[in-house]
């Protein structure tokens, strides 16, 4: 991005009170800001969709991975959405508390919880995930599948290195 063009922006930012700030070259190609942009304006409009379903738009890969692990103790599934084993609890009391998960003692360890979907539960992802796969089809619009394969693939790799640390 040119300097001229920075300029041009801070004047079109500066004269309409709608338009975007300018990020300056350095957030404009920064790998980690455009992820977390990303992030949090699909989930925006995803929430914004959902207005019926609390929480549970908001954690549907957490719902995803119990649905495909039925019976997963808390601390497996806080691994595998990357949180602390401290922020998974009040997640899973809220959506207990709506009806959408179970949890049940796990024999022979009387501090683990294995999680289980209820009947609501299942429906619950089941809607969502057609909610999320629209959404991911507004998201990728105009780009090829060769290009969504290729950036599923890198950010994989991302998670994978991230999880390394």
């Amino acid at each position: 991005m040119s300097d001229d063009l920075d300029i041009s922006t801070a004047r079109s930012a500066a004269e309409s009170p709608d338009a975007l700030l300018p990020l300056g070259s350095e957030l404009q190609h920064s790998l980690n800001f455009q992820i977390r942009m990303a992030q949090i304006l699909s989930y925006r409009q995803f929430e914004k969709k959902q207005p019926g379903y609390g929480g549970a738009a908001r954690f549907l890969g957490l719902l995803s991975i119990i649905k495909n692990n039925p019976g997963a103790p808390q601390h497996r599934l806080a691994e595998a959405v990357g949180l602390q084993r401290s922020s998974v609890v009040p997640i899973l009391d809220r959506m207990e508390s709506e009806g959408i998960v179970e949890r049940r003692d796990v024999e022979g360890d009387r501090r683990a919880k294995a999680v289980y979907l209820t009947g609501k539960g299942d429906q619950v992802v089941a809607e969502l995930s057609d909610s999320a796969l629209q959404m991911e089809r507004y998201m990728t619009a105009g780009l090829s599948p060769e290009q969504i394969r290729v950036m599923v693939e890198g950010l994989s790799q991302i998670v994978e290195n991230l999880r390394k640390l």
